[in-house]
């Protein structure tokens, strides 16, 4: 499993899924499955750029896992978002239910999100939904990171604030590099 993290607009979903189609592995999308399934109150939250509970998070992944063949490669992208997520994930990869090539960790500043959001014009890309998803990232998302190289997970930060394919050949040459790279 390779991890994309990052706050919105960081490129994580134009980065994954490319990586996923250049090398074949299935792309599996938080963000796209919840833009997908949530409906009603919890849609109204998500659009206002909150964030929604671990548990229900939670319960979608492993959904979203049950439609493939975890002993093999794949991309995740926009999970864990909180602590929380990132514990249940360890525990996973501790008690050999999932594997861990690595994350893929997009640092993007907020004057690039913003823009990046802004020219993609979905309703919910609002500058104070922006604003709001940039607090959450850094509040909530950020942590994980540290989390995830105190496990000893190979965590690859890359800057995003690089054109596309500047980033792109970064993630290839990071997952290149010998695991204790970090």
């Amino acid at each position: 499993m390779i991890i994309f993290m990052g706050v919105a607009g960081s490129g994580k979903s134009l980065q994954g899924r490319r990586l996923a189609d250049e090398l074949a592995l299935p792309w599996l999308s938080t963000g796209e499955f919840l833009r997908m399934l949530v409906s009603g109150e919890r849609r109204i939250a998500m659009v206002e750029g909150k964030l929604l509970g671990d548990q229900e998070i939670i319960a979608l992944v492993q959904k979203i896992l049950h439609m493939i063949d975890t002993n093999e490669e794949f991309v995740l992208d926009g999970f864990p978002r909180t602590v929380t997520q990132a514990d249940w994930l360890l525990s996973q990869i501790k008690h050999g239910q999932l594997k861990m090539t690595g994350v893929i960790h997009l640092v993007a500043s907020e004057d690039t999100v913003t823009k990046r959001l802004l020219a993609r014009g979905r309703p919910d890309d609002s500058e104070p939904v922006i604003r709001t998803r940039f607090e959450e990232y850094e509040k909530t998302t950020k942590p994980i990171v540290r989390a995830f190289k105190d496990a000893g997970i190979a965590v690859y930060d890359i800057d995003s604030d690089q054109p596309p394919n500047k980033v792109y050949q970064a993630i290839l040459s990071a997952l290149r590099r010998p695991v204790d790279a970090n």
